[in-house]
């Protein structure tokens, strides 16, 4: 074993000896890079780290994370990491997967493991596209997507991560995108840090299926224009000459040209409101790939890990009524009385 994989400060450390296998140019390598890093700065160990996927070109991180890990099925990682994350709350659980694999099959999984509150850091990749099945449209794609499976286009609503997990009171939402490694490993970070489930889209590019999906918001030069920066306590403004701002109308977040009738109106970022209408309402704001889009932390909230509740009931069970003869349970017979 080499100095660079035992040394944990290493990017080495952290990067497996399996052979990465995504199309060239596709936004997994980005994200790979960005949590080998985070690793090399977190006071976290490989044996207490453990990433869960299910199925899809995102369900592959396991095996180039030098760290425990699982392969599962279809839209079961939040599931299965459920139960990790409860019998082991020693452990940092990481859920890796793609928008359809989080947001289709596994959806239902997905929505429970945020209410709940489940000590998880789930990292969904949304690239608006199936890829590894070979380019058919998506929980997330647009209306009037092109695909193998609409070629007439697609007639479908789709969901916004950002705004199903608000629905969801999911106590820590977070956006960020792979073209940018250093606010990926901040956001991150962010949610690794939190109690609690914690969600973060990443805007994602499949460079084969669904290339440049996110150009007109994430390009260099047109991040200023486009890309709003969410800091909590501080005015939501953007643009090159923080010209523009958010405001918050009904319930309703809009964006508008700032100027002295309007300066004061603008909303001042909160992620730590306990209720999560602000969160959905910033998480609606952007209506298409075109538009002025939030990223950031939008909610970062306290709220009693779902593990920690179910042990305090099952210590107070057993101080009680004393422990289970497990033995008695499994030989007691098809009926049973209740008293």
């Amino acid at each position: 074993m080499t100095d660079v994989q035992l040394d944990p400060s290493k990017r080495g450390h952290w990067t497996s000896d399996q052979e990465v296998r995504w199309c060239p140019g596709c936004g997994d390598y980005g994200i790979l890079a960005a949590m080998q890093f985070l690793h090399t700065e977190l006071d976290t160990k490989r044996e207490d780290t453990v990433f869960i996927s299910g199925i899809g070109c995102a369900a592959r991180f396991p095996y180039y994370m030098s760290t425990y890990g699982m392969h599962t099925i279809h839209g079961r990682a939040p599931a299965i990491a459920t139960g990790l994350a409860i019998s082991r709350p020693d452990l940092n659980v990481w859920v890796v997967g793609g928008d359809g694999d989080m947001l289709s099959i596994g959806g239902n999984h997905l929505i429970h493991a945020l209410r709940r509150n489940v000590d998880l850091t789930i990292l969904l990749f949304n690239n608006q596209i199936y890829g590894l099945t070979k380019g058919q449209y998506s929980p997330t794609s647009e209306v009037g997507k092109i695909t193998k499976s609409t070629p007439m286009g697609s007639i479908d609503q789709p969901f916004n991560p950002v705004a199903l997990a608000a629905g969801a009171n999911a106590s820590f939402i977070a956006r960020t995108h792979d073209l940018d490694r250093k606010h990926m490993i901040e956001v991150f970070r962010r949610a690794h840090q939190h109690r609690g489930a914690a969600l973060v889209e990443i805007y994602q590019n499949c460079n084969v299926f669904n290339d440049g999906a996110y150009d007109a918001i994430t390009k260099r030069d047109v991040r200023d224009s486009m890309m709003i920066n969410l800091v909590h306590g501080e005015q939501i403004r953007f643009g090159p000459e923080n010209e523009r701002g958010v405001v918050l109308r009904n319930g309703v977040a809009e964006v508008v040209d700032v100027d002295e009738s309007n300066e004061a109106d603008l909303l001042i970022h909160d992620e730590k409101n306990h209720d999560p209408a602000l969160a959905f309402a910033l998480g609606m704001l952007a209506k298409d790939n075109n538009s002025p889009t939030p990223f950031g932390v939008f909610r970062d909230v306290k709220v009693p890990d779902y593990g920690d509740v179910m042990n305090d009931q099952l210590l107070k069970a057993n101080e009680s009524n004393g422990p289970g003869d497990l033995d008695k349970l499994l030989r007691s017979g098809a009926t049973w009385t209740v008293s």
